[in-house]
């Protein structure tokens, strides 16, 4: 049960959260049975009289950890943000949600008393994410604060910050916990061995996928034509003071279009094409760049705000036109490519080589790697279920006939061809052919000794205190040190 609120709050803590159930302040601990006198209904005061009052149990306290205090409130706001988030609280009970609480709040006071640092700006610049975030989804401030049952915007934003902040401390924690754990290939080989053969793991069906990709150039004449009106656009923009948001919603072909080209928090580390990012930081806030070129088409920028190492963007993507005759020709290229394969003049590898246009792949025989581990193999329930489709039906040393594909990233339509390269069946793991799933777990469980071992110490050096309403929950931590 505890590893299932980890898993569930663990998602729940990464993503973007609005309730407010952190109090981060260093804070004085108050009696936790306080009760203050209530005014009953239909009941008259009078002067220096306690008539008529009733008392009522203020919010209690559930824990403090070092200078964080955990309320009763901050369990349940867990437990509804949890539900409006969608995730399954069926197995969830307070006890488990306190106890990660808790784990947080160590993690975060150790991170201060270790001097590890997140600074406002950072904390900030997330919380303007996550509002900017919320606000495409939600449609204005307004709503989001009536969605949220917030008074202000000042308010909410400090709620956020207090949030972001005890987050951001936890997660540097445990970075810095496991950051230096290795694990060498005889540990792996041990972490084997122990595992009881009727114990060991069931790896589930998996293939290598290799494909041959050809991209359409397009016309010189094409290129010149959107080009040219990109720099229309522009004009009429710093001419005519035209709105580049409304321009991109009625020109771009990027995904962006219907948020009027807007791309929020641009970083020099953000997962953005090279050409992008340099254009992004080589302009002025309300600078509209020059037309440029990345593998998704041309495009024309303009920062909005400059905020430390973030840009706040919009961007205009025109694509050349691809004629129907030059994706015609490309078919019957990679038709031809499969013949000369299945008569043997080349190989699969040789001709991804030599004719395939991706570059990923070409270099490694098209072979394709699995983003979750970087690995060959797809497990085939694990699959993204449009590749699963693509060779579904194709059997060993067969090649597909080419696939049309677009480019859900904005880029230009392509075709390819596919071939499974080996099929494993479902098995029992076994330590040469699953090497690097048995080491990503060995190491798993290494970080997860290594955590447990430093949550044991720090219990033991952090004033803790649980209420006496919650001493009998059954922590996986020692929190009330018996």
């Amino acid at each position: 049960m505890d590893k299932k609120i980890r898993i569930i709050t663990g998602l729940f803590f990464m993503g973007i959260l609005v309730s407010g159930f952190a109090q981060t302040d260093s804070i004085q601990v108050p009696d936790t049975n306080l009760e203050l006198p209530s005014i009953a209904e239909n009941t008259s005061v009078k002067k220096d009289s306690t008539n008529g009052f009733k008392r009522v149990k203020l919010d209690g306290i559930a824990a403090v950890i070092g200078d964080y205090v955990i309320l009763d409130s901050d369990i349940d706001k867990t437990l509804i943000d949890l539900r409006n988030q969608g995730a399954s609280t069926e197995d969830v009970t307070r006890c488990g949600l306190l106890g990660k609480l808790m784990e947080d709040r160590l993690y975060a006071h150790q991170a201060v008393q270790d001097s590890i640092l997140v600074s406002d700006d950072e904390v900030n610049l997330t919380g303007d994410r996550q509002l900017q975030s919320l606000v495409q989804q939600i449609g204005s401030m307004a709503k989001v604060l009536k969605y949220y049952k917030k008074d202000n915007e000042a308010d909410f934003r400090e709620e956020l910050y207090k949030i972001n902040k005890l987050r951001m401390l936890s997660e540097k924690m445990q970075q810095k916990i496991v950051s230096d754990i290795e694990i060498t290939p005889e540990e792996v080989r041990q972490f084997y061995n122990k595992i009881p053969e009727s114990e060991r793991p069931v790896i589930g069906a998996e293939m290598e996928i290799a494909q041959i990709v050809k991209e359409p150039e397009p016309s010189e004449d094409e290129i010149q034509k959107v080009i040219d009106k990109l720099n229309s656009i522009k004009a009429d923009i710093e001419d005519n003071d035209a709105s580049f948001n409304v321009k991109a919603i009625l020109y771009s072909q990027g995904p962006s279009k219907s948020k009027g080209g807007a791309i929020p928090s641009v970083t020099k580390e953000s997962s953005y094409v090279t050409e992008f990012k340099d254009v992004a930081f080589s302009l002025q806030e309300g600078e509209v760049s020059e037309p440029f070129e990345t593998q998704f088409g041309w495009h024309i920028m303009i920062v909005e705000k400059i905020r430390g190492q973030e840009r706040d963007v919009r961007h205009i993507l025109l694509q050349p036109e691809i004629t129907q005759s030059t994706l015609d020709k490309l078919k019957v290229e990679l038709d031809s490519i499969r013949q000369n394969v299945m008569d043997g003049k080349y190989t699969f590898e040789e001709a991804a080589l030599n004719f395939s246009d991706q570059k990923e792949t070409k270099f490694d025989g098209g072979k394709l790697r699995n983003p979750q581990d970087f690995g060959p193999r797809f497990e085939l329930t694990k699959m993204d279920p449009e590749l699963y489709n693509q060779v579904r039906n194709l059997k060993d040393d067969e090649i597909s006939m080419p696939i049309f594909e677009q480019d859900p990233r904005g880029g230009a339509p392509k075709y390819k061809i596919m071939k499974i390269t080996n099929r494993y069946d479902e098995h029992v793991a076994d330590f040469a052919q699953d090497y690097i799933k048995i080491q990503q777990l060995a190491k798993t469980e290494k970080q997860y000794k290594a955590i447990k071992e430093w949550m044991n110490e720090h219990i033991e050096d952090t004033y803790i205190t649980v209420n006496e309403a919650n001493r009998e929950c059954e922590f996986a931590n020692n929190w009330v040190k018996e």
